[in-house]
C-alpha cells in the first residue's frame, strides 16, 4: 500500500510537470511529504482542536487533552463523560467543546463512521463530514489530503492556496474559489490536485500539514 502512494506520488510529479510553473518547484522540492494514516477520528478531532491556533498553542492544549485520559487518545464515549467545563479548563472554547462533543455523538450514533473511508468518495466523506459542527469543507479537504491521502483534492477555499498562486500565476488579485479551480483546471492538475496544492504551499515556504 505505502509502495503503491508512492507510486502514485511519482505518477503525479510526472504529470504535473507539463504546468511549466509546477515544474521548477518540482525540480526545487523534490518528491511531496504525503503520508497518508488511518487514525482518523483522532486527526478530525485535532483538526477541530487547532482551528484558529497557532502550532504552539494547539499543540499545548492537545498535550492537556491528553492527559485528561492518562496519555491515551480517548474513545468517542469517553470524551462524551468529559464537560464543557472541563475541556473549557484546558484552553478550549465553549465553541470547540460543543463540536467535538458533536464529532463524538456522530460516531457514537454512526452518523459519521469510518470503516467505508476507502470505498467513499470525496464527496460522499465531505457529505458525511460537514454536518458535524466545527467541520467545514476546508477541514474536510484537509483531512483529505493529509490523513486519508487522497491525491485529487483541491481546497478552493485555502489562503495559502489562493496567495500561492496569486505570486506564482502572477494574478491582479486574490483569486476566489472559481478562479483557483480556473488555474487548475487551465493547467491540467487532475487528477493530481492535492500534489499541486502542495507544491503551491511550498512555494511560500509553509510546511503544509492537516491541522
Amino acid at each position: 500500500m505505502k509502495s503503491d502512494h508512492h507510486e502514485q506520488l511519482a505518477d503525479g510529479m510526472r504529470h504535473l510537470r507539463s504546468d511549466p510553473v509546477l515544474a521548477k518547484l518540482i525540480k526545487q522540492f523534490g518528491a511531496p511529504d504525503l503520508r497518508p494514516h488511518k487514525n482518523y477520528y483522532a486527526s478530525l478531532v485535532s483538526s477541530v482542536v487547532s482551528q484558529q491556533l497557532s502550532v504552539k498553542a494547539a499543540q499545548v492544549i492537545e498535550n492537556r487533552f491528553l492527559e485528561l485520559f492518562k496519555g491515551t487518545f480517548p474513545t468517542p464515549e469517553q470524551i462524551m463523560l468529559v464537560s464543557d467545563d472541563e475541556l473549557r479548563a484546558i484552553g478550549f472554547s465553549y465553541a470547540k467543546a460543543r463540536y467535538v462533543h458533536d464529532l463524538a455523538r456522530h460516531v457514537i450514533d454512526g452518523r459519521v463512521h469510518f470503516d467505508t473511508i476507502d470505498q467513499q468518495s470525496n464527496d460522499e466523506i465531505i457529505a458525511m463530514l460537514t454536518p458535524v459542527k466545527g467541520i467545514g469543507e476546508w477541514t474536510v479537504h484537509m483531512f483529505l489530503i493529509f490523513c486519508v491521502g487522497r491525491l485529487n483534492v483541491l481546497p478552493v477555499g485555502d489562503l495559502g492556496i489562493k496567495n500561492g498562486i496569486q505570486k506564482l500565476y502572477t494574478l491582479p488579485e486574490l483569486p476566489s474559489p472559481a478562479d483557483v479551480q480556473r488555474v487548475a483546471d487551465t493547467h491540467d492538475w487532475a487528477p493530481y490536485e492535492s500534489v499541486a496544492s502542495w507544491y503551491v504551499w511550498r512555494s511560500l515556504d509553509n510546511k503544509p500539514n492537516g491541522n
